[in-house]
């Protein structure tokens, strides 16, 4: 029976874990560098298996350069939910095309030893900055669904941290080389390795689904103008006048539009006059209708969760009971029991 290595086996789960993630039934773009990320993690994954699965040493040449490519992809994605890019200039290309063209210089010199320093500094800059891009929270992806920020916004720490890990690992690997003879490398290579492409690719397709809508015909955003209390108002005003958290695909950025009013400007008003993140408040709004509907008719809570403007039930459980401390069925049920409880006191 042919021997078929671990890493084969995960390449052809990333694969599918690919096909998944593309096919959306919606027509928002999808998120091209994470759907890559996803793409690369599998190539890595099938060299790893002839590296150590039935030692292929020439794929050693292609595995480097490879893995130079994960981190620029990873802050690539999350940089589409973060501001707009439109079409790369040059030096943006010529940015994220750095890691791997330095890695190609290195295998083309002399200079082979440093490639595993070169690696770990990449993995650690691009950590650092994707988490500096994260610093305002959920707000910061303004370009993801309110309801999709937060497991996005989760997903994108995990694959900071995933880099951070393979770092870490790389650097262990160096020190082990060093004083203990490569002792432990193999498997601390093949496991890091598999560890790392498996969360980061989990990681880019959680946050895939959370691309941003195509673009429509909004105001034009002025400068920023007007105090917290005024632009908490005109949200205010968009939520309860035109129900505008009804919209499933609402973000900062078409919020920000819709109002007229800068995207930051709006996050920092809503942040400090409430404590809560933007996507938080409009889901209160949400919740707030969702309650209502669930105490005065008798429509499913399925359907009243897609009235309420959220897409799907775990999303909705998970925000329902940061609200009100309960499921929606037990909140209906306490609500019909004080209705019954009511009447039969006042007869």
């Amino acid at each position: 029976m042919p021997f078929v290595p671990l890493p084969f086996v995960v390449a052809i789960l990333l694969v599918i874990l690919f096909a998944v993630a593309i096919w959306q039934d919606d027509e928002r773009p999808a998120n091209r560098p994470f759907l890559a990320l996803i793409l690369v993690s599998a190539f890595l994954s099938v060299l790893s298996g002839l590296r150590w699965g039935y030692g292929v040493k020439e794929v050693m040449y292609l595995a480097p350069v490879g893995a130079a490519t994960v981190p620029p992809l990873a802050y690539a994605g999350v940089m589409a939910l973060v501001r707009k890019n439109g079409q790369p200039t040059l030096w943006r290309l010529a940015l994220h095309l750095g890691p791997a063209l330095v890695i190609i210089f290195l295998l083309a010199t002399s200079w082979r030893s440093a490639i595993d320093g070169a690696l770990i500094a990449i993995f650690v800059l691009y950590a650092i900055a994707i988490l500096l891009l994260m610093v305002p929270g959920t707000d910061a992806l303004r370009f993801a669904p309110f309801e999709e920020a937060a497991p996005a916004y989760r997903a994108i720490l995990f694959a900071a941290f995933a880099l951070l890990f393979s770092a870490a690992i790389d650097t262990f690997v160096f020190f082990d080389l060093t004083w203990m003879q490569g002792k432990y490398v193999p498997p601390l290579i093949a496991i890091g390795n598999l560890a790392l492409l498996i969360i980061l690719s989990i990681a880019a397709a959680t946050a895939s689904r959370s691309h941003a809508a195509p673009e429509t015909l909004e105001a034009a955003i002025p400068s920023e103008t007007g105090g917290d209390r005024e632009t908490l108002s005109a949200v205010e005003a968009l939520m309860t006048t035109r129900r505008a958290y009804r919209d499933v695909e609402l973000n900062l950025d078409r919020l920000a539009r819709k109002l007229g009013i800068p995207a930051r400007q709006i996050s920092t008003a809503i942040n400090r006059a409430t404590g809560k993140n933007v996507s938080q408040y409009v889901n209160e709004y949400r919740i707030a209708e969702a309650c209502a509907l669930l105490a005065e008719t008798d429509r499913t809570v399925t359907e009243i969760m897609f009235d309420a403007g959220f897409q799907t039930k775990s999303n909705f459980n998970r925000e329902f009971r940061r609200v009100t401390d309960m499921s929606p069925l037990e909140w209906r049920e306490r609500k019909a029991t004080a209705s019954r409880i009511a009447i039969k006191h006042d007869r």
